[in-house]
């Protein structure tokens, strides 16, 4: 009787079990929230020339790793399911099903313009197309981070964009986006941006020099790409496994996968 009664108290903890009723009398409220966080990083830096896109293969659902190999860079634009021939690149972070949402809308549109016009769009026409298209989700929005990377028309030099999920853009030197963005971007504007940093031997107080930000050459954005990564993948769990990079120049695009901690 004892056992009876101590098994039918009431728990006070809180109960995680479905189907959850509400108490008698009270309004049944059903929720829908269709947005997930896969995890995962990318980052973009432009140069005088190029502009390298990278981002990391891991895949995850909270603690659980649901694939090593998830890319989230991809070409746009092109000829062909291999997109032979683009020199636009596109990264998505967060959600993954509307990151390839995006990416083929995206490509579809490029893809049209090439039809009807005969002629290849530019990076600064692709980065207002992408802007637009995620406006007009603004009120149902692809749960994404997106970065647009290419070679301007004009004077050959690296564009990079950056996007909010809602169409808001702006052209940088570099962005860092996902899980690691906390981790990178402080990174990214110490060794591209050079914020904070003043000319050697300058005049303390307000009259000191700052330095000015300038275009890095390729053997050295590679080489940063490579070590924000290294040193993200040692402090965060959604970010790991594969690193996939996108040189984009006037010739292309080269792709390298290098390997990142499994753990």
């Amino acid at each position: 009787m004892a056992a009876h009664t101590l098994h039918t108290l009431p728990s006070t903890n809180p109960s995680f079990s479905f189907p959850q009723h509400a108490p008698s009398g009270a309004p049944t409220q059903h929720s829908f929230y269709p947005y997930t966080d896969n995890g995962g990083s990318t980052l973009g830096i432009s140069g005088a020339s190029f502009t390298v896109i990278a981002g990391d293969t891991r895949l995850t659902s909270g603690y659980n790793i649901l694939t090593r190999y998830a890319p989230k860079l991809f070409k746009i634009g092109g000829s062909g399911p291999d997109h032979k021939g683009a020199k636009i690149v596109l990264s998505v972070v967060g959600f993954a099903a509307d990151g390839r949402a995006l990416q083929e809308r995206l490509d579809t549109l490029v893809k049209l313009y090439r039809y009807q016009h005969g002629k290849d769009i530019t990076v600064h026409a692709c980065a207002q197309r992408l802007s637009h298209i995620l406006y007009n989700k603004r009120f149902f929005p692809y749960y994404v981070q997106a970065i647009l990377g290419g070679v301007d028309e004009v004077d050959g030099s690296g564009a990079l964009y950056s996007y909010d999920p809602v169409g808001s853009y702006e052209r940088e030197y570099c962005r860092a986006a996902g899980a690691a963005a906390s981790l990178i971007m402080p990174f990214l504007d110490n060794q591209v941006n050079l914020k904070n940093q003043y000319e050697p031997g300058s005049v303390q107080g307000l009259e000191k020099k700052q330095l000015e930000a300038k275009p890095l050459d390729r053997e050295t954005v590679e080489g940063l790409v490579r070590d924000a990564f290294t040193s993200a993948v040692e402090r965060h769990i959604e970010v790991g496994d594969g690193l996939q990079m996108m040189v984009i120049t006037n010739e292309g695009i080269e792709e390298v996968v290098l390997p990142l901690k499994r753990d």
